[in-house]
């Protein structure tokens, strides 16, 4: 039996942008009930040369739409990456939902072969076919930043759990 692209894919990365949004909620409102500054959080970093909450959402969902984008083999879209609050986030993953909800099974399924292109035409330049690319790339990426994102604000006292993480399946 093969795998479907897709499945393995879109819905995933709706559940966790999903599940990432209501873990911000609850930071949001950790930091309002404790009189907590919001950039406290949003600023917040694991390590001092790993990037802070708000880059590890935005990178996140850099992956849930470029990972889409390339196995349906369209543009993915730029976006400038300028949020600096938790309603800026909200509307970051707002519009990566919306984004990724737009692809149907039929552009995605049956492009396991397909050539994905990293950084071309630079020194990392890497080939990798759609299968690959999404299960040894894309997906690890992908949860490696919703993690670090709950890892951050899980670490700064915020209480959150495994089933916020996992959100609704």
């Amino acid at each position: 039996m093969s795998i479907s692209l897709y499945a393995a894919s879109v819905p995933v990365f709706k559940q966790m942008l999903d599940s990432l949004a209501d873990v911000l909620a609850k930071a949001e409102a950790h930091a309002t009930a404790k009189k907590i500054e919001p950039a406290v959080f949003l600023q917040a970093r694991l390590y001092p040369d790993m990037f802070p909450l708000v880059r590890q959402v935005q990178i996140a969902v850099d992956f849930a739409k470029g990972v889409s984008a390339r196995l349906a083999g369209v543009e993915v879209p730029a976006w400038a990456d300028t949020e600096q609050s938790f309603a800026d986030l909200y509307a970051l993953l707002d519009k990566a939902r919306a984004f990724i909800a737009g692809f149907e099974a039929a552009q995605i399924d049956g492009q396991e072969t397909r050539e994905i292109v990293l950084r071309p035409g630079t020194d990392k330049e890497k080939r990798l076919n759609g299968q690959n690319y999404l299960l040894s790339y894309g997906l690890p990426q992908f949860f490696f930043h919703v993690t670090t994102a709950y890892a951050i604000l899980r670490s700064h006292g915020v209480e959150v759990g495994k089933r916020d993480f996992m959100g609704k399946y």
